[in-house]
């Protein structure tokens, strides 16, 4: 993210740190899903990505919208396919309903990021800036759907028989 603030406004206010954490942080997930596309994920290493539907740039059937019209968390396991990452978002193919299909999610439209395999977890700030354009493909990626749900995992799409499962991400949140 560019900071666009004029040079006299940058030494008039204070350094805008939280922009600045906010981008190393979307940095980290950005490095996580470039790892994944090339190499795979190791042991039992699964994402959770959770995304605002309604930001700039998404890009996901309308069926899925209008059922996350708001959010929507999506898991990079075992059954992803094509996933790709630029610099300004990633894109990946997940099967929902028995379909493979194509989403497209800018970097600023991410919220939470999780890996609940060694219990790492980001909540980041939704980003004002729109993200144009498409996020180029990547290499082949996938394997065999996961099937199992850790107990208190709440399915927000019945598409969970193709592998794929959106949740919500209140199960890793310490109580």
């Amino acid at each position: 993210m560019v900071d666009d603030r004029t040079p006299e406004e940058m030494t008039l206010g204070s350094l805008p740190y939280g922009e600045w954490i906010e981008e190393a942080l979307r940095d980290v997930v950005r490095r996580a899903l470039t790892h994944a596309s090339e190499y795979g994920l190791p042991d039992e290493h699964h994402f959770y990505v959770t995304f605002r539907t309604d930001a700039d740039g998404v890009a996901i059937p309308s069926y899925l919208r209008a059922l996350h019209p708001a959010e929507m968390t999506i898991v990079l396991q075992h059954q992803f396919w094509n996933l790709g990452v630029g610099d300004e978002g990633f894109a990946v193919s997940l099967k929902f309903r028995g379909k493979q299909e194509r989403l497209e999610i800018p970097f600023a439209a991410i919220t939470q990021f999780a890996d609940p395999s060694v219990n790492f977890g980001l909540q980041l700030k939704l980003m004002a800036a729109s993200v144009a354009g498409r996020v180029p493909g990547a290499k082949q990626t996938g394997g065999e759907a996961r099937e199992d749900k850790k107990e208190g995992e709440e399915v927000m799409t019945a598409a969970e028989d193709d592998g794929a499962q959106v949740i919500a991400l209140d199960t890793f949140r310490k109580k």
